[in-house]
């Protein structure tokens, strides 16, 4: 399957900002963004059935509808709580929750099929072999086309592959996870056992949440800066990712572009990721996005970027 060079993240559509996170976007400010993507070329999506408590899902697929599905790619995960007030089978991996969650997904999408269908983390309390028989139904089914996997350890993706493969069930297809210049940690395992298996890589927070759009010093000069938890618990500070954090606005300033592109052409000159997935409350910064993929990044400039990083603490699988 074919997708643009982008993807665009749509975990901030959909809700006002008092309903689940300041930093969210209400219906019709999701809808101008969306359309604007469309407009640039970006033809893959990535939202979930727990963002906006669904309602992500709703509004990408009431504004997909105006455009040809074919053209379109659209992904989607289970695993977190759909509602505020779920039940105790909305969530997990299991064969219910899986069957229920995907019939919801594609009602809120309004689509008959979804195209990639990921699982959004690592069940420990139910078996691999379930979860994998169970999405391999919704294959042969044609509820979705493609499987896929978000942040786990590599050595539970390897797991769930080989266990796919010996019942000859379908394997996942993409692994959706943490990595940017500043969290590098998955170059250890999952990167390289991704490329041996020919696994998509679909890389999430490509900015750090932020920390890679502007100099260290303004982190929490945006309301996602003030607000978002994770963004201050995550060691994006930490070895040697403050004077990453220079180097990136450094680099930003002699070739005459932002930061944010910079960190995310980074990540498009790197072997191992297919697409880094783009979340943006602004129109202008999606311009800034597809903007980076015509900077040309030299060798010296890569290694520049990457010399100071130092190992940090593992974080996003939660």
């Amino acid at each position: 399957m074919q997708v643009s060079r982008i993807c665009l993240g749509c975990m901030t559509f959909g809700l006002d900002s008092s309903e689940k996170y300041e930093w969210t976007l209400s219906e019709a400010e999701s809808i101008e963004i969306l359309e604007h993507a469309i407009d640039l070329g970006i033809t893959f999506f990535d939202t979930s059935n727990s963002y906006s408590w669904g309602d992500s899902e709703r509004v990408l697929g009431s504004v997909l509808s105006e455009y040809d599905r074919d053209e379109m790619v659209v992904a989607t995960k289970v695993y977190n709580d759909p509602a505020k007030d779920a039940h105790p089978n909305a969530s997990g991996l299991s064969r219910k929750t899986i069957e229920q969650e995907v019939e919801a997904s594609l009602e809120r999408l309004g689509m008959d099929t979804i195209d990639l269908y990921q699982i959004h983390r690592w069940d420990y309390d139910t078996p691999i072999e379930e979860t994998v028989r169970a999405l391999d139904d919704l294959v042969r089914r044609n509820k979705v086309r493609y499987v896929g996997a978000s942040s786990m350890w590599a050595h539970q993706f390897q797991r769930a592959l080989t266990t796919a493969d010996r019942a000859g069930l379908e394997r996942f297809a993409t692994m959706q996870n943490h990595y940017s210049l500043v969290y590098r940690e998955e170059e250890r395992e999952m990167l390289p056992l991704c490329a041996n298996e020919g696994v998509g890589v679909m890389a999430w927070s490509p900015l750090a949440k932020g920390f890679l759009a502007r100099p260290h010093r303004e982190t929490r000069a945006t309301s996602r800066g003030e607000t978002d938890s994770l963004l201050h618990e995550r060691p994006y500070d930490a070895g040697g990712n403050i004077e990453i954090n220079e180097r990136v606005e450094e680099l930003a300033d002699r070739h005459g572009v932002s930061m944010a592109q910079i960190a995310i052409a980074w990540l498009l000159h790197t072997d191992c990721v297919t697409v880094p997935i783009v979340g943006t409350t602004s129109t202008d910064h999606l311009d800034d996005a597809v903007e980076a993929l015509e900077i040309d990044l030299s060798s010296d400039d890569l290694a520049y970027l990457e010399e100071p990083y130092e190992p940090i603490p593992i974080t996003g699988h939660e």
